[in-house]
Parts: C-alpha cells; structure tokens; sequence
C-alpha cells in the first residue's frame, strides 16, 4: 500500500493531467490521432494543432504555414488580397479542417443541451470518456475499416451522443446517400433522440448557403432526412420492431441493447441481426451495439463476451469507458487529505490503483449511500467491465486481494510446445513409440500454439519437490471446457518464499494426448510431480468435459512416467492396492482448495503472471443453490488449476537441493497420504 505522502502526490498529478488544458477549436490537449502545429497570424485562430494526416495531404497547410500569414499566402500566390477572397479563405480552411477534425467540427458546428448545469445549448465539447471512444471510432476510419463497436458504459457521460453525432458528421461531411438508423430500447428513448437531433443543426453554420436541417421524410415520424445531403435519419425503438425493419443503412447505432426486449417469438438477436444484415462491410459502413451493463446472459452479455475473447474473433472491438474517466464524478474532499486517506477501504484502495483520484472515490463515497445495493452501484457505475456485469451470485473472492497480484502478471517469454521424439498422439495406438514419446522432450516456439512460457525450467541445479503441474481436464470441441495445464515453481519456497506459476498449457485436445502432453510437460520441466484433477463423480462437469476417463488412461502412462499423484496411500500401492490417480475433485475438495486459496490471496502467497487467472477468479461466485462455478458464458479452467496446484504446493515437503539427478527421476509416488 502506498505511503499518505506518495497517494497526494499522485493524485496531484492525476488532476494536474485531467485540468490539462484542452481546447476542441485550437486542438491543442487532444490525442485522438497526431497533431501537426499551424501558425497563421492572420487567421482568427493564430496558433492551432491540426490533424498530422490534414498537413500531409493538403498543400495548402504547408503552403500557407510558410508563408505565416494569409496576406503572405495570397502574395506568393499571386492572388489579389481583399475582404472577399480573404472570407473565402476562411471558409475553404474550415472545410477542409472539419474534414478530418470531427472534435473541431462538434465544438464548431453543433450544439447539445447541457445536462450538468443546465445552461440550455451549448457547443459538442467532447469529455475524457468521449475522447477515448472517438479515438476507437478514428482508428478503425482511417485504417479504412468497417468501424463495429460494442461500448459497455457508465451512466449519462454522453457515449450515445457522441455515435449519434459521429454518425451525423459522416452524412455531412463525408458521405452522401449515407442512411442510418437508431434504435433505442423505449418508444419515450427514441423521441429522446429525435430532439437531440434537431437540437444539434440548431447553430449549424452557414457555408455558401449550404444550410442543413432535418426535415420529415415522406411524411414519416421517425424517419427524417436532409435534402442537402440526400441521408435519411431513421429513429426507432425495440418496443417498436417496425420502426426500424426494412430500412436502408449504412450505419446502425444499438442504444442501450442491455435492455431490449426478450418476448416469446421476438428476440433482440432477431431484430439487430434482421437490421444488420442490410449493412455493407466496407469503410465508412458502421456497427455501434452500446449500453450498460443489465445483466449477464443476455444478448448483449454475450456479444461483449466474444468480443472480449481472441478466440472468437469478433468484429467489434470493445470499448469500456471506467465511471472515474467521468469528470462530473467527482466531489471536492473537505477534509485533510491525510484524514481522508487513513479513512480508505481496500476498495477504495483498489479503485485508486486503477487510476481514480481521490475526489472521485469521495464522489463514488457518497453514491454508494444512495444506492440501492452494492451491485446496483457496481452496475451503474463500474471500474471495469467484470464488475459491470457480476450481478447475480456472490463473488467468491476479494476483488481488492485478487488485484494485488495483477502487478506480476507480464507477457509470456514464449510460447510454442513441448515435443518429445514421437508425437503424443501416437502413444495410444503404437505403444512401441511410447517410450520414445517422453523421450528427448524439447520446446518449440510457435505463436499458434498452446503452451505459454514464462520461465524456462532452470537445467543448473537438482531440487527435489521443485516443479508440480496441476490439470483440469477439459473437452475435445470448441464449445466445452479448455484443457489446462499450469506449471509452478516452488523454487524460493526454500527459503520461505511463495511459488509462482512459471507455464501454462491451455486448449481443446483428446483426453489420451493431453495425458501424454502432460507429461511430455513434465518431463520437460525436471521430471515435476503431475497432479491430474479427477472428478468422475462431478456429473455436471462430466457434462463440459466429455467424462472422466483418468483411470483407464493412467494405468497406461503410469508404467512411463512414475511422477503422478495418486489418492492411494503409497503403502497400500505396495500391498497391491491399485492407485487411484489424480486429486479428486468433489464438494468437500472443492471447498477445501476454494478456501485455500482464499487464504494465499490474501497473503498474496504466490506470484501469477496471468491476466486471464485472475480475470476468472474475479468472475467466480457461489449460486443461489450454494454451489460455486464461474458466471454464464465464462470458463473457470484456468482458475481450477492454480486453486488445485497452489494447494499441493503449500501442502508438498518444502523442495531440497540434493546432490545426485537420479534420485529425482528414481523417487517414489506421491499424494494425499504422503502429503
């Protein structure tokens, strides 16, 4: 934890960088894209920072940015300098900067109402959190991309706004013929949007007579055009289907998809994608799902989920704006702040780690007694997107202990596989190759493959007890449970130190190779203690995992790699007692490995390196039914094997360094009775 004299200087310089100067008209503080400095001394804007991409591609910047002033630009032109031609001047440059400067064009052009002080209409000026979409929105324009967004939000920071009107500068300035639609979740939302609409052209300047409004198209109610521009605005609700069906388009805002109806026969999958399928993929074309969080397992859940997972390639990117990115959350602190500081909770805490000031958590402070619950709160106003959506059950672990660890977690070394001199795949039907399968094991570096390494195992020392690896076993296709393999390092536990996770295997494989995979891992990694998860009487998981099949497997990889952990007391294996292999994963363990690791969060007992272990644990939670289990559309594979590993290792006599390799490779089985 932080010392009271860093936390305030800190937090001195986070609001020092938020009441940074930023100026929409000058561009000076933006950092959507880069800026390129502008001087014209005879301009109304003397000094101003245009757009890098602006300067390169239209001579007249460079030309008159020579010259210095406009007077200058007309001489070396040989243009007569007056009244008129200089207006024209004027005019031509604005259009060209709004051209490529959508912050300049909102604060130039438009005008919203002021909905914090309640000041009537104001020009667009963007906030932080509006900046930090528009650069998304930019970078997927310029790139020459379809632009897909699905943006998870806090409450009334103006993200709806900000596409709406985005939207309306591509039908301005950019595209003509250029169709969108909006669709709200409620009729009164849509009129909502309507008037914003109108209230936005209200100042529109007026450029060669080019005067823009929006008026009734074929004497609809929801669908408005202007003529200018030859685009229709169509604005529709999912309480009203057909509002929005059988409409052209080219751009789709979703607004507050998290809330549309779900009725029998009328699903909202089934509208966004009737709606969608008229949009093209090509640049300029436009995809906005946006809303905040309203439960999980809903169609907007789960879009959020598959963008947020590399595996599912999806074509939106997602966009999560934090409520402290939020400038008007936010309440002067009337009291030292060393008084304020000493008052903090680990929550508190954690929120401050993420970058909120502590005026904003003494906003947050005060929220949180007007809210209804404390999920409520965490709903509305989240600090990153689990918490946004963890609504439903009990979180099993402290939010502010499984954060810690996240100060270790770093990018794999490498990653690749691990192969021996025959493949594992072939061990099951040549059993001649199965010696030769665990034999000469090495990595090979592949990006595509499965193994991440963080370190390589350490060849200069023998230790005893060193390297476990913990499986949970999961199934074949692409829609079960992944098959995880984790790697720790007890290494500094010597010298009363904590394990850390050094490898991690993580895919969908056949049960027989993943065995075999496993222990070419172990092999790999100095012969380590290989704990394989056994739930053959957790039916539910059965269910993701395609059964248990570890005994029949074991019995065969036993007689090739002895270093398995068994529930059999090793003495009865020496009566005759046949080994049941792995840790045995029931109600009881699970509880027992659950509170386990509650235990080393809070102790921060061991180092993770993992982002997506921690991502899990933050979404496990105990159900209403007293079971425990990850969220709906999460997997809680990876988590498995640090609750079980990080259990063996804290229970395995303390590693040795011992003098003679072969007693490594020569040491008996292991498991719950010799622990």
């Amino acid at each position: 934890m932080r010392s009271i004299q860093d936390t305030i200087k800190e937090n001195n310089c986070r609001l020092e960088y938020i009441n940074q100067v930023y100026n929409p008209e000058t561009g000076e503080g933006s950092d959507t894209f880069p800026r390129v400095k502008l001087c014209i001394k005879d301009y109304p804007i003397p000094v101003q920072y245009i757009p890098e991409k602006m300067y390169q591609e239209e001579p007249i910047c460079k030309e008159v940015h020579r010259a210095g002033s406009i007077k200058e630009y007309f001489k070396k032109k040989k243009i007569p300098y007056s009244k008129l031609h200089y207006q024209e001047f004027l005019i031509c440059f604005f259009k060209l900067r709004i051209d490529y400067d959508f912050e300049y064009f909102a604060y130039t052009c438009l005008t919203i109402e002021d909905g914090r002080n309640g000041l009537g209409d104001i020009p667009f000026k963007l906030n932080r959190g509006q900046r930090r979409l528009l650069k998304k929105l930019e970078e997927q324009r310029l790139a020459g991309k379809p632009i897909r967004i699905i943006l998870l939000k806090s409450r009334q920071w103006g993200g709806s706004t900000l596409i709406q009107l985005y939207m309306l500068w591509i039908q301005l300035v950019h595209k003509e013929k250029w169709h969108s639609i909006i669709c709200a979740h409620l009729d009164q939302a849509a009129k909502h949007i309507r008037g914003m609409f109108q209230r936005a052209l209200k100042m529109y300047p007026d450029l060669s007579n080019e005067k823009y409004e929006l008026t009734p198209y074929q004497n609809t109610q929801n669908i408005k055009e202007v003529k200018a521009r030859g685009c229709r605005i169509t604005v529709g609700s999912a309480e009203s289907p057909d509002s929005v069906r059988s409409q052209t388009a080219f751009m789709i805002h979703y607004s507050e998809v998290g809330l549309f109806p779900a009725t029998e026969g009328k699903k909202p999958e089934d509208l966004i994608g009737a709606t969608s399928s008229v949009v093209k993929r090509i640049p300029y074309s436009m995809i906005v799902y946006e809303s905040t969080a309203k439960g999980i397992g809903n169609f907007f859940h789960t879009q959020w989920l598959n963008a947020t997972d590399p595996d599912k390639k999806s074509a939106f990117e997602p966009v999560f704006v934090e409520w402290f990115l939020i400038d008007m959350y936010s309440e002067e602190i009337k009291i030292q702040y060393e008084d304020f500081i000493n008052s903090m909770t680990d929550y508190e805490w954690m929120l401050f780690e993420k970058g909120a000031t502590l005026e904003a958590i003494n906003w947050y402070r005060g929220k949180s007694g007007e809210s209804a619950s404390e999920s409520s709160m965490k709903e509305e106003f989240p600090s990153d997107d689990i918490e946004a959506f963890q609504n439903s059950g009990q979180p099993v672990f402290n939010v502010t202990h499984v954060e810690r660890l996240r100060k270790d977690c770093i990018s794999p070394i490498a990653i690749g596989e691990v192969y021996g001199r025959a493949s594992a795949a072939s061990a099951k039907l040549k059993p001649d190759l199965r010696k030769r399968v665990l034999q000469g094991v090495s990595f090979s570096e592949n990006n595509k493959g499965c193994l991440k390494i963080w370190e390589m195992p350490d060849n200069s020392i023998n230790i005893s007890n060193r390297y476990v690896i913990f499986v949970d076993t999961g199934g074949r296709s692409s829609k079960a449970d992944y098959s995880v393999a984790t790697v720790f390092d007890r290494y500094w536990m010597m010298f009363g130190g904590k394990p850390s996770v050094v490898a991690q295997w993580r895919g969908h494989i056949d049960h027989d190779i993943l065995v075999w995979k496993c222990a070419q891992l172990g092999v790999f990694y100095r012969n380590a203690l290989l704990v394989f998860e056994s739930n053959t009487h957790d039916t539910e998981k059965d269910n993701d995992t395609d059964g248990d099949h570890t005994e029949f497997i074991f019995d065969t990889i036993s007689k090739y790699y002895t270093n398995l952990y068994s529930r059999t007391p090793a003495d009865k294996i020496v009566e005759g007692l046949p080994p049941k292999w792995g840790f045995h994963m029931n109600k009881a363990t699970k509880a027992m490995i659950i509170d386990t690791y509650i235990s080393i969060l809070r102790e921060q007992g061991y180092k993770e390196r993992d982002n997506d272990a921690l991502n899990e644990a933050r979404w496990y939670e105990k159900k209403a039914n007293g079971t425990f289990g990850n969220i709906d559309g999460k997997h809680d594979d990876i988590l498995i094997t640090r609750m079980g590993g990080l259990h063996v290792c804290y229970d395995l006599p303390l590693p040795k360094e011992i003098s003679d390799s072969k007693s490594i490779r020569s040491r008996g089985i292991l498991g719950e009775s010799t622990i």
